[in-house]
C-alpha cells in the first residue's frame, strides 16, 4: 500500500527496498558458505547460462585473477564446471551443475513472504509490476555498462 509518505519521499522507500534485497542476498549467500560475487555469478549462469570466464568476470565486475579465483572456488565446491567450447577448443566456458544446498532452504522465508505480498495484487497490478522489474533490470544493466565505460 502506498502512504503520503511513501510518496513524497519515494526515493527513500526504494533505497530501504534495494538495500533489504542487498543484505538478504549477502546473508543468503554467507549462510551457503559463499561469498556475495560467488552466488551472484552462480545466478548469473543460471538466468543466462554457460559463458566464457571473461563474460562471467565482466557482468560480475571483477578482473581476470578474482574471476579465475570465483570459478576455481565455485568449481572446487561442484556448482561448475569450465568445459570446451564448442566453436573453439581453446577456449572454455563455464557452466552451470550444481547449487548450494542450502540455498532453497535459506531463501524459502523471504520467498514465502514475498509470495504472500504479491498475491495480494490484482493481475493489473501484477503487469504493472513485473513489466517495471523488467524495465527497471534493463535501466540498471544500462548504467553499468556507461558507468563501466567511462571508468
Amino acid at each position: 500500500m502506498s502512504t503520503p509518505e511513501s510518496r513524497t519521499d519515494a526515493g527513500a522507500v526504494y533505497r530501504r527496498y534495494l538495500s533489504a534485497v542487498m543484505l538478504h542476498g549477502h546473508a543468503s549467500a554467507k549462510a551457503c558458505d559463499l561469498g556475495a560475487t560467488d552466488l551472484y555469478a552462480l545466478n548469473l549462469l543460471e538466468l543466462e547460462g554457460p559463458m566464457t570466464p571473461g563474460v562471467l568476470g565482466a557482468r560480475a565486475g571483477l578482473t581476470t585473477g578474482p574471476t579465475t579465483r570465483m570459478i576455481d572456488r565455485l568449481e572446487e565446491a561442484g556448482y561448475v564446471r569450465r568445459v570446451p567450447s564448442p566453436g573453439d577448443r581453446r577456449k572454455v566456458i563455464v557452466e552451470p551443475i550444481g547449487k548450494p544446498v542450502r540455498l532453497d532452504e535459506v531463501m524459502t522465508p523471504a520467498r514465502e513472504e514475498v509470495g504472500k505480498i504479491l498475491r495480494g495484487y490484482s493481475p493489473e497490478q501484477l503487469d504493472v509490476l513485473f513489466d517495471y522489474f523488467t524495465r527497471a533490470a534493463e535501466a540498471y544493466r544500462q548504467a553499468v555498462d556507461d558507468l563501466r565505460a567511462t571508468s
